[in-house]
C-alpha cells in the first residue's frame, strides 16, 4: 500500500479546533499542514505551516489550494459539497465529497441510513405548512422540527410540543426546506466513532456516553457505562455506515439508547469529532492520528485505550474564568484551542481526566465535571 512520506503536505479545509488537533497529529507524524479557512490565524492556522484566507465557495482559491497540497481533508460538515467535488479533480480528497453531502443534509442522512438496515427517528421532510401538517399528523407530538442544514449545538430546531406551535416553528427556522423527527424516549446518547484505511481496514474505538448542557456537548464518559450487548451493537452500526459509505477517514455516528434498550441513529459526521476528544490523552493513538493515517494511506493501529476517561467541554466565559485553577490542578490535562475571544457557547477547550480501566465511577454526575478540580 502506498502512503504520503514525511513531509507530504495535508490540505484541511476549515481552521476551527478539529483542525487544530489534526494538524498537531500530522505533525508528530512528519507532515506539514496547509489550512484553508476564510479567517486569518484561526486554531488550526496557528498550530500549521500555511493557511490560504478564501470564502468556502472561491472554487479558484480551492483549486490553488488543491494543487499546494499532497492531499485534502475536511474539518466540518458546512463546506459546501460543490468546493470538494472541484478539488477531486486535482487532489485525492478524503473523505470524499460524497460523504459530506449526506452528513451536511438531514433528510439525506437519514435516507441513506434507513437505506443500509440502520434504524432512525422516523422523519418526514417538510417544504411548506402543508407538509408540515401531514408529518405533524402522522409522527405526533411532541416531535422535533429541524433545518436540513447548518444546524448544529442546539442550532436551527424547535421542539413541537403542541400542534398550535407548528406553524410559529416552521416560520422560525431558516433556511428551509426543514425536516420532521418524531420523538424518541431516550434513556441517553452515545456515540461511536470510527476509522477506515484506504486499504479497507475499520478500527472502531469504545462507545461513549455524552452528556449535554444548552445543547451542548458537557461531557462524555469513555466508556459508555451501558450493557455490553448495546455497546456491541452499537459499534457494527457505526462499521457498518463507514463501509457503506466507503469512508477513508474517521466517521463519528451519534446514537440514543432508548427506554426499552434499542439504538436510535440521530446524526453522523464524517471527521473527527467533540465526543472523540478523550481518545487524546487516553488511547495510545488518537481520533486525530487515526484521521491522518487514514487520509495520508498509512495503516491504522487497533483503536485501542489504556484508561477510562471523562472528558469536559470548556464553553464560553463562565467555564474559562476558572482556566488558571484548571491548569493548576493535578491530574486535569487542559487543552485550550487557542481562541482569544469567550463569547456564551463558544467551546473554548476542554479537560481530561483518566480513571484506571475499569475505575470509572459508575454513577457520574455532571455536576462531577467541575468537580473534578477540586479532587
Amino acid at each position: 500500500m502506498s502512503f504520503l512520506p514525511p513531509g507530504a503536505v495535508i490540505g484541511i479545509v476549515g481552521g476551527g479546533q478539529l483542525g487544530r488537533m489534526s494538524a498537531m497529529a500530522a505533525a508528530r507524524l512528519g507532515y506539514l499542514v496547509h489550512v484553508f479557512d476564510p479567517v486569518a490565524d484561526g486554531p488550526a492556522a496557528q498550530v500549521s505551516a500555511r493557511q490560504t484566507v478564501a470564502g468556502f465557495d472561491d472554487v479558484a482559491a480551492l483549486e490553488r489550494f488543491a494543487a499546494a497540497v499532497d492531499v485534502v481533508t475536511f474539518e466540518f460538515e458546512n463546506v459546501p459539497a460543490a468546493g470538494l467535488e472541484a478539488l477531486e479533480g486535482v487532489r485525492p480528497v478524503r473523505p470524499g465529497a460524497a460523504s459530506l453531502r449526506i452528513s451536511q443534509d438531514r433528510v439525506l442522512e437519514k435516507t441513506f441510513l434507513n437505506g443500509i438496515g440502520v434504524p432512525t427517528a422516523p422523519f418526514a421532510a417538510v417544504a411548506d405548512e402543508a407538509e408540515l401538517a401531514a408529518a405533524v399528523a402522522r409522527l405526533g407530538v411532541p416531535c422535533v422540527l429541524k433545518t436540513t442544514r447548518l444546524g448544529y449545538d442546539g442550532k436551527g430546531q424547535a421542539v413541537i410540543r403542541d400542534v398550535a406551535q407548528a406553524s410559529s416553528a416552521f416560520g422560525r427556522l431558516v433556511p428551509k426546506p426543514l425536516v420532521a423527527e418524531g420523538f424518541v424516549d431516550f434513556a441517553c446518547e452515545i456515540s461511536v466513532v470510527v476509522a477506515r484505511g484506504v486499504d479497507g481496514v475499520v478500527v472502531s474505538f469504545d462507545p461513549v456516553e455524552n452528556r449535554h448542557k444548552d445543547h451542548i456537548l458537557d461531557m462524555t464518559l469513555a466508556p459508555a457505562p451501558v450493557p455490553v450487548e448495546i455497546l456491541a451493537e452499537a459499534t457494527r452500526l457505526a462499521r457498518l455506515v463507514a463501509e457503506r459509505l466507503a469512508l477513508v477517514g474517521v466517521l463519528a455516528v451519534e446514537m440514543f439508547v432508548t427506554a426499552q434498550g434499542g439504538l436510535v441513529v440521530n446524526e453522523i459526521a464524517p471527521r473527527p469529532h467533540n465526543s472523540g476528544h478523550w481518545t487524546i490523552d487516553a488511547c495510545p493513538a488518537s481520533q486525530f492520528e487515526m484521521h491522518i493515517r487514514a487520509v495520508a494511506g498509512l495503516p491504522l493501529p487497533p483503536a485501542v485505550r489504556h484508561s477510562d476517561a471523562v472528558m469536559k467541554n470548556l464553553v464560553g466565559p463562565e467555564d474559562m474564568a476558572d482556566w488558571g485553577a484548571l491548569v493548576a490542578t493535578p491530574g486535569l490535562i487542559a487543552h485550550h484551542y487557542g481562541k482569544v475571544l469567550a463569547r456564551p457557547g463558544r467551546k473554548m477547550g476542554h479537560f481530561t481526566k483518566l480513571f484506571p480501566k475499569g475505575g470509572l465511577p459508575g454513577r457520574f454526575g455532571v455536576e462531577d465535571g467541575l468537580r473534578l478540580r477540586r479532587e
